[in-house]
């Protein structure tokens, strides 16, 4: 080995150790740029990598929601499970089992899933469909719904009577038929 190459050698050698010396200094900026762009994602975009997944939904009002994840917007979401369809409030959403560990930003959302919780619930009254409308304290209307205003829906239970449901008082709409 002549001078020259023992000269390379200890460059190289400076040269990994001043490389591992920025690594670790790195590492806590690295990690802390990772929690602060974290706390950027919504629990709509988890839910948006989850689609077409099994999950179960703790919702307030409503109790456990199970099936799978057929659509996600902003505001709501769409389990079909057993035979029925829910609509789920994401205000009223505890807790969610089995959600994908990605997230989706909304920047790459599809315009449908821009919809807000009064075209879904619109969509449900057009069907004419019987359905429950639970609310957020755990009580529950059946009925119809006729009607979707801009922050309510007007639900038509038995015996023609009309009651508004608040959409910030709803948990999940459940389809009956």
């Amino acid at each position: 080995m002549t001078w020259e190459d023992d000269l390379f050698a200890l460059l190289d050698d400076l040269e990994q150790q001043a490389d591992a010396l920025y690594d670790v200094e790195r590492a806590p900026e690295l990690a802390d740029r990772g929690r602060a762009e974290y706390q950027q994602v919504t629990l709509a975009g988890r839910l948006m990598a989850t689609v077409g997944q099994p999950v179960q939904l703790g919702v307030r009002g409503a109790g456990p929601v199970s099936g799978d994840l057929h659509r996600v917007a902003a505001q709501w979401c769409l389990v079909s499970g057993s035979g029925q369809d829910w609509i789920v409030r994401l205000a009223a959403v505890t807790t969610v089992t089995g959600a994908s560990t990605r997230s989706v930003p909304e920047v790459a959302w599809s315009p449908v899933a821009r919809l807000g919780l009064g075209s879904a619930l619109r969509r449900l009254a057009e069907a004419g469909e019987r359905c429950v409308v639970h609310l957020a304290d755990g009580t529950r209307q059946d009925g119809i719904l006729a009607r979707v205003g801009q922050d309510f829906a007007e639900l038509v239970t038995a015996g023609d009577r009309r009651v508004l449901v608040a959409f910030d008082a709803l948990a999940a709409v459940q389809s009956r038929d």
